[in-house]
């Protein structure tokens, strides 16, 4: 976010002359210290501005400074353009202000090359909600509550630092410190309810990152598996495998190494009639077990 306020910071000097650090604090939602930050930053960079003390004091340019956008390379117009839609499309928010200016400024007509949508193709408001209110809690450390389901249908009562928002495989997490479970989770955002945003804050920072940082922690037992699965299951081949072999018959082979873990047989018996376990035999025993219990389930309610 820092790049997208530094360039707003500079084209409110080109446009108002002169404003207080106060002014501006309030403007971005962020600490008078963070505009100092910003200004250091900017003054680093080569950019003539300067704060005067007393009464009718601020922050300012020098008045015969124009912004050069010819100092500004093709590449990195691109890059800055490119940032900013993706700062927008993650923004949940109707004011692209910031993007629209540095368009209007560089004569740029075509960097919308991102678009988000936060639910299914089905109608994701409240997904959204939940994005923004869970973004605003991180932005202004604020403690959330909210009840969560557990991957085990176990539903608890959770209080959390919220720390980062993460995008891992196909959905949203919440990244945070769980003062019920005094330890760093993960929250699918999908299994979030009755989510409140307290008044309460906190001052944890949040690792630079989250995700190498887990993978690192999950180790557990893999298997060396080996699938058949047919060419009416091929709309999700390429969706949950990374490496497939079509087959000659429009089947696929599947061979690498997987968790040892429930994901593993879910995965395997959602493919229904068009999935088979080769490899290896302990495995196939036991999604045959499987199967055969839920067949005596059916065979229950027969009788």
């Amino acid at each position: 976010m820092q790049i997208h306020r530094l360039f707003e910071i500079v084209y409110i000097l080109l446009d108002k002359k002169i404003v207080t650090a106060k002014e501006l604090a309030e403007y971005f939602e962020v600490s008078a210290r963070t505009i100092y930050r910003d200004v250091e930053t900017l003054s680093a960079a080569g950019i003539p501005i300067y704060m005067n003390q007393g009464k009718g004091g601020g922050i300012t340019l020098l008045p015969d400074f124009v912004l050069n956008k010819a100092m500004i390379t093709e590449k990195e117009k691109e890059e800055i353009l490119s940032s900013l839609n993706a700062i927008e499309a993650v923004t949940l928010e109707e004011s692209n202000t910031a993007l629209k200016k540095m368009q209007s400024f560089f004569g740029d007509k075509h960097s919308n090359w991102i678009e988000v949508d936060y639910g299914f193709w089905s109608d994701g408001e409240k997904e959204a909600e939940l994005f923004q209110s869970i973004k605003e809690a991180i932005l202004r450390k604020r403690i959330l509550q909210f009840s969560y389901a557990s991957g085990k249908g176990e539903e608890t009562s959770r209080r959390v630092e919220p720390l980062k928002l993460v995008f891992k495989g196909t959905g949203w997490y919440l990244y945070g410190y769980c003062q019920s479970r005094e330890a760093e989770r993960f929250f699918k955002l999908k299994r979030i309810k009755e989510l409140v945003l307290t008044e309460e804050n906190f001052n944890r920072c949040c690792p630079k990152t989250v995700l190498k940082k887990q993978q690192k922690k999950q180790v557990c037992k893999t298997v060396r598996l080996k699938l058949r699965i047919e060419k009416e299951a091929a709309y999700r081949v390429y969706d949950d495998f990374e490496h497939c072999q079509k087959l000659q018959d429009g089947s696929f082979l599947i061979e690498g190494e997987f968790p040892w873990d429930e994901w593993l047989f879910y995965n395997i018996l959602s493919y229904g009639e068009y999935c088979q376990v080769l490899e290896p035999p302990e495995l196939r025993q036991q999604v045959k077990e499987r199967l055969l219990r839920m067949l005596g389930r059916y065979h229950d309610l027969a009788n």
